[in-house]
C-alpha cells in the first residue's frame, strides 16, 4: 500500500521550528492558510463533518487530529480517541455515584444483545486489551458527543474491527448526529516507523509523560556510567527529576503487535475499497530521493545520539535526518507531524469546501 507523495514544499518561505506551537501556526498559515480560511467559515456557518481516523497502531492519528484542531479551530472542532474513552469510563464507574449515572443513560440509549448490568460489570472486570460490544461503544460516545457540545468531530480508534466498516457508515445516525458530511481518514505509516517508535519510547512512572530517546531532543539528559546508557528525567515539575524507562515489552518493538498490525492494515484497505465517502490519505515518509522536490528541510523527522564528553563532563547531542526503509524497502525520510496535518487540512478542505 502505497499513498501518493503530497508536495508541502513552498519557494520563498524562511523555516519554522515545527516544536514550538508559536512557530507551528506561522507554519500552518504559510503553507495552508487558504484553506485554513475556508474551513473556519464552513465551521462559523454551522456545518459539520465526521472524519474516522483509520491508521495502523502508533501510527499518529490523535496527533495529527490535534495539530489540524490547532491550526483550523479548537472550539469547534472535537476529538474522540475510543481507547481513551473506554479507560475513563473503566475508571469513573469504579466509583457508585458514576456508575449509577452511565446505568441510567445506558438504559435510555444502549442498544445490544447483553444487558446493561451486564454490559458494565463487563467493563468493570475486563483486562483494557480486550475488545467491548460495538454496541456498548457507540452509547460511550453518544454520551461523549453530548458532553463535549461542538461541532465537527475526529473518531480514533472506530472501526477496529472489520465488521465495524458498516457501523462508520451509519454513525452519525447512530449517535443522533447530523447528517453532515463523513470521510475516511487513511494513514500510511511504515512498520519501520512504528517499530523505532516502540523500541525508543520511554515514559515517566509518575505522569505517564511519553518520549523518545531517538527521535525526540529532551531537556534533560543524563549519563549512567555504569550501564553506559543514556536516560531522560521527566521535565514535568511535580515529577521531581524522575528518570523516565522504558515500558515493559517496548523493546521488543512490533513483534507483540503484529497480528493488530495486520488487521489495521485489512481495515485501511477495506474502507478505500468503499464507494460513496470521501477520503483522505496521509503518508508518513518520502523516498529520500525525491525529498527535495516536494518537502522542506525542515519538515523531516531528526533522529538523535548521544555522546558522553569526558572533558566536560556532559552529554553532547548529535542531530541528522532520520533516515527509514519503508514497506517496500526504499530508503525514505519521516516527516515530522505537521506536514502531514497540513497535508489533511488542504484534503478536508478540498472536500468540504471545493
Amino acid at each position: 500500500m502505497q499513498f501518493p507523495i503530497f508536495k508541502t514544499k513552498t519557494k520563498g518561505l524562511r523555516s519554522f521550528n515545527l516544536s514550538d506551537p508559536k512557530e507551528r501556526k506561522f507554519y500552518f498559515q504559510a503553507k495552508t492558510g487558504k484553506e485554513i480560511r475556508k474551513l473556519r467559515n464552513y465551521l462559523k456557518k454551522g456545518n459539520t463533518f465526521i472524519a474516522y481516523l483509520l491508521g495502523k497502531k502508533n501510527s499518529g492519528k490523535g496527533t495529527y487530529a490535534r495539530l489540524f484542531m490547532e491550526a483550523v479551530d479548537d472550539t469547534r472542532v472535537a476529538s474522540i480517541s475510543i481507547g481513551d474513552l473506554v479507560r475513563k469510563t473503566h475508571q469513573e464507574i469504579k466509583n457508585k455515584e458514576k456508575r449509577k449515572e452511565l446505568i441510567n443513560w445506558l438504559s435510555q440509549n444502549y442498544r445490544g444483545y447483553i444487558p446493561v448490568k451486564d454490559s458494565v460489570k463487563a467493563l468493570l472486570e475486563r483486562s483494557t486489551g480486550s475488545l467491548l460490544p460495538t454496541e456498548f461503544i457507540l452509547a460511550l460516545v453518544k454520551k461523549e458527543i453530548r458532553a463535549m457540545k461542538r461541532n465537527a468531530l475526529f473518531i480514533d480508534g472506530f472501526p477496529r474491527e472489520l465488521d465495524q466498516i458498516s457501523y462508520s457508515l451509519f454513525f452519525r445516525d447512530l449517535v443522533d448526529y447530523r447528517a453532515d458530511p463523513d470521510i475516511f481518514v487513511l494513514i500510511d505509516v511504515p512498520e519501520s516507523v512504528i517499530n523505532e517508535r516502540i523500541k525508543w519510547r520511554v515514559i515517566c512512572p509518575l505522569c505517564q509523560t511519553s518520549k523518545n530517546l531517538k527521535l525526540y531532543l529532551s531537556k534533560n539528559i543524563e549519563y549512567d556510567k555504569r550501564s553506559k546508557k543514556f536516560y531522560f528525567i521527566c521535565d514535568n515539575p511535580k515529577c521531581q527529576t524522575v528518570k523516565m524507562g522504558p515500558k515493559e515489552g517496548d523493546k521488543l518493538g512490533i513483534k507483540p503487535i503484529k497480528k493488530r498490525l495486520k488487521l489495521d492494515e485489512k481495515l485501511i484497505n477495506q474502507a478505500l475499497s468503499l464507494h460513496g465517502i470521501p477520503k483522505v490519505l496521509l503518508r508518513n515518509t518520502i523516498p529520500a530521493k525525491e525529498a527535495k522536490k516536494f518537502i522542506d528541510d525542515y519538515e523531516i523527522t531528526p533522529e538523535y545520539s548521544h555522546k558522553w564528553d569526558s572533558k566536560s563532563k556532559k552529554v553532547k547531542t548529535i542531530e541528522k535526518p532520520w533516515v527509514v526503509r519503508d514497506d517496500e524497502g526504499v530508503l525514505s525520510y519521516s516527516l515530522l507531524p505537521a506536514p502531514v496535518a497540513a497535508s489533511l487540512i488542504k484534503q478536508i478542505a478540498d472536500i468540504l469546501c471545493p
